[in-house]
């Protein structure tokens, strides 16, 4: 039975989910006539995403990697809303550029999966979006801050692994100090979702803590199945997360599946 102090996991997703069902043409509107860019993965109807509270809780990262982070100045990638729409449901989500929490949106998977390490995610189609990887192949020419970490995480979103991997493979020495956080949990997010759990991990374990790296390694650890080391990381993660994000309720969401009393 749940009490007034402990929501049920079910109550948790669904009030990150509220956030997002405000009317789509309120948000960026998805472009009619670039839509057939993106190739979907289901084909399935699901639950229609803002694109613009999608991309404010995409970019949520930044400021508590680099407080001088100024994000309502920035814009999103190009075709950003036909990312967002099209994008098939996730479980196992880094807090990392170009990643929400409403992919999160297939609350059974979470609930009745026994060994979470199944739902950590794999290598799988690329999204083809040409205007994007355009965009981030002028940004690699460049070697652009915060540019280039916006654009690695729009196409690991994407599926295009290795473009967001060369974005990421500057000397340390090249980033600016002021990013060089935000970049190595990047690198870490990028290994994450290609399926290079172990390597994700480790490069989280050496990073110093913050808030981003903490949700981090309680996720992986979640999924990784070392439920103690996830509340650990995840409780001290949530702690310090706004009760207005959407981070904060998957954060509650993914503690309550560790165990969390």
């Amino acid at each position: 039975m749940a009490t007034p102090t402990q929501p049920t996991p079910a109550q948790l997703f669904e009030r990150y989910l509220q956030r997002q069902a405000g009317a789509h043409a309120a948000g960026l509107a998805v472009l009619p006539d670039t839509a057939g860019e993106v190739v979907p993965y289901e084909a399935g109807p699901v639950q229609p995403v803002d694109a613009r509270l999608a991309w404010e809780e995409a970019v949520a990262v930044a400021p508590l990697l680099n407080a001088g982070a100024n994000v309502k100045a920035w814009q999103a990638p190009p075709h950003w809303a036909n990312l967002v729409a099209v994008h098939e449901p996730e479980t196992a989500l880094a807090f990392a550029f170009g990643n929400f929490p409403q992919l999160v949106r297939s609350l059974h998977l979470l609930l009745q999966k026994a060994d979470l390490q199944a739902l950590r995610p794999e290598a799988s189609q690329a999204a083809g979006v040409p205007a994007l990887t355009e965009w981030a192949e002028q940004v690699l020419a460049k070697k652009q801050f915060p540019q280039g970490l916006l654009a690695a995480g729009a196409l690991r979103l994407a599926r295009q692994f290795d473009l967001a991997g060369k974005l990421l493979a500057l000397p340390e020495k090249s980033v600016p100090a002021e990013w060089r956080a935000a970049w190595a949990n990047e690198q870490a997010a990028l290994a994450w979702h290609r399926g290079r759990h172990a390597e994700a991990r480790a490069l989280w374990q050496k990073l110093p803590d913050s808030l981003p790296v903490l949700f981090n390694r309680g996720m992986a650890a979640l999924f990784g199945g070392d439920t103690a080391e996830a509340r650990t990381a995840l409780g001290q993660a949530v702690a310090q997360l706004p009760e207005a994000s959407a981070w904060y309720h998957l954060g509650r969401l993914y503690g309550t599946l560790a165990g969390e009393p």
